[in-house]
């Protein structure tokens, strides 16, 4: 008989800056619920979640009335730890992923190792440090706190492109397109795919 995991999770992270509840299923259908005080943040996790074909739940509220940056870094914490906790002793998952995705004139490129390793590299650089009331260097923030709570080695490079919002969503969409096939189950794979058998 097949050995089938429901790989999902669910966390609470109540905190003086912030409260949020999210869910996140690795083998979903895209499906979405997403109600947070970031209007362009909410836009991009839709785009990551059907892109990876994952299923997120997040509700979130945070002290924007300081700025976004609790909210954003926060959301990224707790994507972080369901990813994690969704993926348990990783048997059988590909483990690597390089995805390029285009948005008009941006390009993106994400690489994933799913190690148990937490490495962030960002090279990128936005034409604007605004899209709408959304600070770009935010997405660094919310990148580095998914990679360091998954516990993954995660390189983000944005080739190339002149309209911030096509390049960030280029970004998402490769995150979401990369974490979909480094974690998806490859049936050669006996146990976890590293000579030290374990992840």
């Amino acid at each position: 008989m097949a050995d089938i995991r429901v790989r999902e999770a669910s966390v609470v992270r109540k905190t003086n800056e912030t409260d949020i509840k999210l869910s996140f299923a690795v083998d979903g259908t895209g499906e979405t619920k997403i109600d947070t005080d970031v209007p362009f943040l909410n836009h991009m996790l839709d785009l990551f979640t059907k892109h990876g074909q994952f299923n997120l739940q997040v509700e979130a509220r945070g002290d924007i009335d300081i700025d976004d940056h609790h909210t954003v870094e926060d959301i990224g914490i707790c994507l972080g730890q369901t990813l994690r906790e969704a993926l348990g002793d990783k048997r059988g998952i590909k483990r690597y992923a390089s995805v390029f995705v285009p948005m008009d004139e941006a390009l993106a490129q994400v690489i994933i190792d799913v190690s148990n390793r937490p490495h962030f590299e960002y090279r990128a650089e936005y034409p604007s440090a605004q899209v709408g009331s959304f600070t770009t260097e935010l997405v660094h923030e919310f990148l580095w706190k998914l990679a360091l709570e998954s516990r993954i080695t995660l390189h983000v490079i944005v080739h190339y492109g002149k309209n911030t919002h096509h390049m960030i969503e280029a970004v998402f969409k490769a995150l979401g397109r990369a974490i979909d096939e480094a974690t998806s189950i490859d049936p050669r794979v006996q146990g976890v795919p590293s000579t030290k058998g374990v992840l």
